[in-house]
């Protein structure tokens, strides 16, 4: 008989062997997973495509020319309030004039091109309507509306020459508010899912205090006399080396994350922007002391460079949400490693 049968006698013509044994042929599962350690697993890990191509984030709307310029201008004005501080309290009113005035006009303008990407002014005044502490939007409003009427204070009592002693307290308050303008922003952009900016919430801060400081030693060398100008050049070594630190440390660290600073557009920037920042602070140091010339060329570097590096930080985070890949390798990448973590 070719088969078995199963009638009201039982089994006829079953074979020896043939019974289903529950189990037999199966390996032991071990291990947390299931697989013995050294296994490999007989279907490969699917590549990940997104749906259609399409990106995993919907990409910011913002336009370079309203929120890169808000980020570089913003850093502008902070960092060269401290400056004006620092050249008035060291006898050099000149170039404490010229930094202040050059704060109020940044701030002016970082403020104009955050109002014209949030669509109306009043968007601006809502949000003064409440503080959250745990917003970075919310605090950064509420410094923007502390800082602007000291920056303008400071600078219009400077050269009206009107109420000095109050001019003196608006300057320390500008300066006091100064490092949360440079760098709230870093803090602002790295508290989105965007993955070229939430990667490296740790080292954008750095990275913007020296763009900063550089955009404001570069407006001080190009708008001071060259005799005021000696803290302004040392400023400029210092941002430069944090700047350039903090960028090779998130190349270093955020992994696929720092590509798009890398590569494109915003590959382009960064290194316009580190090449014009070292070339700049070079520059101050050699030439920015001798002649106006050296001074107005070493000036207008460091602040080239720091609006590249402002421009291709926005432009790094604008492709990394458009290709899905930085969302969704990191996040594999997390989980693996939490997976393969011992146990206690």
């Amino acid at each position: 008989m070719s088969s078995s049968e199963v009638g009201k006698d039982g089994v006829r013509g079953a074979r020896p062997g043939r019974e289903a044994q529950v189990g037999k042929g199966l390996r032991r599962r071990q291990g947390r997973h299931g697989r013995r350690r050294g296994e490999k697993a007989m279907v490969p890990e699917a590549e990940f495509t997104s749906y259609y191509g399409k990106p995993v984030l919907n990409p910011p709307v913002w336009k370079a020319s309203d929120v890169a310029a808000y980020l570089f201008l913003g850093g502008l004005a902070g960092a060269g309030s401290m400056l004006a501080a620092g050249a008035q309290l060291t006898g050099r009113p000149a170039a404490a004039r010229a930094l202040k005035i050059s704060s109020l006009g940044a701030i002016a303008g970082s403020t104009a091109a955050l109002i014209h990407d949030l669509g109306r002014p009043g968007r601006f005044y809502n949000m003064l309507r409440v503080m959250k502490p745990t917003s970075p939007m919310s605090v950064g409003s509420w410094v923007l509306a502390g800082y602007g009427p000291a920056a303008g204070a400071a600078a219009v009592l400077d050269v009206t020459g009107l109420f000095p002693r109050l001019g003196v307290a608006a300057t320390a308050g500008a300066a006091a508010l100064g490092p949360a303008v440079a760098s709230y922003t870093a803090v602002l952009i790295a508290d989105t899912a965007v993955p070229a900016w939430h990667e490296v919430h740790r080292e954008l801060p750095l990275l913007f205090v020296g763009s900063s400081t550089t955009a404001a030693a570069g407006m001080a060398l190009v708008a001071s006399p060259v005799r005021e100008t000696g803290p302004m050049r040392t400023a400029a070594v210092f941002g430069t080396a944090l700047e350039l630190a903090a960028a090779k440390r998130l190349r270093r660290r955020a992994g696929l994350a720092a590509e798009p600073y890398t590569v494109g557009r915003a590959g382009r920037l960064v290194r316009a922007g580190e090449i014009l920042s070292a070339a700049g602070a070079a520059g101050g140091v050699l030439l920015g002391g001798r002649g106006r010339a050296g001074a107005l060329l070493s000036g207008a570097a460091l602040l080239a460079g720091s609006a590249c590096t402002r421009f291709g930080v926005f432009y790094a985070g604008m492709q990394s949400a458009e290709d899905p890949k930085y969302t969704v390798v990191p996040q594999r990448e997390r989980l693996a490693s939490r997976v393969s973590e011992p146990t206690s």
